[in-house]
């Protein structure tokens, strides 16, 4: 067995020079710092995120794949503007991008607006890269519909599920049949559209209504819906991907029985109800905008690192 790091020294250096900004950006904003559970006992029911189900006697928890929602029940109880930077689980096979144990930062922004977030993304990327020596300018910013539109010809809120299907045969080597559409719009995105975004950066904006997730609903200009989420992508990495909050608790709920409905229609684990999330919900949480980084992947940017082996110290196979 190789017991060494697959890390350099200066890497782990970087890491923490990068610890260090982030918590001084925060600081000097009057965000406050938070640690929520990494074991708890509901996890993200999202059809496409996978988490690690840990035994513990009397019931089975998981491993958090985010910290949204405990964050947000500390954002009901009165918490302000908060933020956490630690570790995130998601069983998913490790890759050059991923990692199943990663480092995530989230911070959520009580009474602010996606575009005003999307704003302190950029400051705190830029700082960063100021920080570590990498050269990154401000990114520019791009719809949904119109880096579809560049990159396939098709329109991501209103084609025809066949015609992503037939992109995704066309650009893209496999069987796809069985993906629903939201998997189509995962594969093109990140098999087609993310390689074609600049290598230097760029936000994304306002994705089909089907991918909101966590996140409010608004009129398009034509009177069409879209899911208020914004992603950034840095040398064809998701790098943080945010979302005005969604706040109503009756929503919430649908959107997650329709997530645990599906779940068993195709064969997935089965997940409990984040009961704790909707009660803090139902309680009131605030108007907010909230938003996940994945810290390794940005090192990797700031380092001109090619693989998240070379910036985490001990990934999976040396764990």
């Amino acid at each position: 067995m190789t017991w060494q790091p697959t890390t350099s020294i200066e890497a782990l250096q970087a890491r923490a020079r990068l610890n260090r900004v982030i918590r001084g950006f925060f600081a000097a904003r009057g965000v406050l710092e938070v640690e929520t559970p990494l074991l708890c006992h509901s996890t993200a029911t999202d059809p496409h995120l996978h988490s690690f189900a840990v035994p513990t006697g009397d019931y089975t928890c998981y491993l958090q794949t985010s910290p949204e929602f405990p964050m947000k029940r500390l954002l009901a109880a009165g918490s302000g503007p908060i933020y956490q930077l630690g570790k995130a689980f998601r069983f998913e096979e490790t890759s050059r991008l991923h990692n199943p144990e990663f480092t995530l930062l989230e911070w959520y922004r009580p009474g602010w607006t996606l575009e005003q977030l999307v704003d302190e993304v950029e400051a705190l990327v830029l700082d960063a890269a100021t920080a570590l020596g990498a050269d990154l300018q401000p990114f520019p910013r791009f719809t949904h519909a119109e880096v579809f539109r560049q990159v396939l010809g098709l329109d991501s809120h209103s084609c025809a599920d066949a015609d992503l299907l037939a992109a995704a045969r066309r650009r893209v080597n496999g069987d796809f049949a069985s993906l629903d559409r939201n998997g189509l719009l995962d594969l093109l995105m990140s098999h087609v559209v993310e390689p074609a975004l600049p290598e230097t950066g760029a936000f994304v904006l306002d994705f089909p209504v089907s991918q909101a997730a966590l996140a409010q609903k608004a009129r398009r200009p034509d009177g069409g819906l879209v899911a208020q989420r914004a992603e950034l992508y840095i040398s064809g990495m998701e790098i943080a991907n945010g979302y005005q909050e969604l706040v109503d608790p009756a929503e919430q709920r649908d959107r997650f029985e329709a997530d645990l409905a599906y779940r068993v229609q195709h064969g997935l684990p089965a997940l409990p109800l984040p009961a704790f999330l909707l009660g803090a919900m139902e309680t009131g949480l605030p108007e907010s905008a909230g938003v996940a980084l994945g810290v390794d992947r940005l090192l990797m940017v700031l380092t001109g690192a090619t693989d998240i082996a070379s910036v985490v110290g001990f990934p999976l196979q040396r764990a």
